[in-house]
């Protein structure tokens, strides 16, 4: 059953510029684990932008409470090449009340805009 669905987009240059004038800003939003490529450079701005979009879309897909946390939702890529998210704490909790048990999740940026698809399924 699906319990919500969320949809959102960033323009990238918007979301590069405030992440550049806005000194701790990416740490505020993302786990490290989100900054970094497997190989350890730093992710670009297009990637973090679908990130955040994916973020913004989960809170909608769980009804956009008060009192969620940036960092209680991780975006990650499993070896497939499919992106997942992983949630805890403040995410997780809201979860757990609307019975969500499993995520799906969509990323795309072409043409300066980032964009996520989020699926709470119960």
């Amino acid at each position: 059953m699906i319990i919500g669905v969320g949809i959102d987009v960033a323009e990238i240059e918007r979301f590069g510029a405030a992440l550049e004038r806005t000194p701790g800003m990416a740490e505020r939003l993302f786990v490290e684990s989100e900054l970094l490529l497997p190989g350890g450079d730093r992710r670009g701005v297009a990637s973090l932008a679908a990130r955040f979009a994916a973020k913004e879309a989960l809170a909608k897909a769980l009804g956009a409470p008060a009192g969620l946390r940036w960092t209680d939702a991780e975006v990650y890529v499993e070896s497939s090449g499919q992106p997942r998210v992983r949630v805890r704490g403040s995410v997780a909790e809201r979860a757990s009340v609307l019975g969500v048990r499993a995520w799906h999740v969509s990323l795309s940026h072409d043409a300066g805009v980032a964009s996520a698809v989020v699926v709470a399924e119960g």
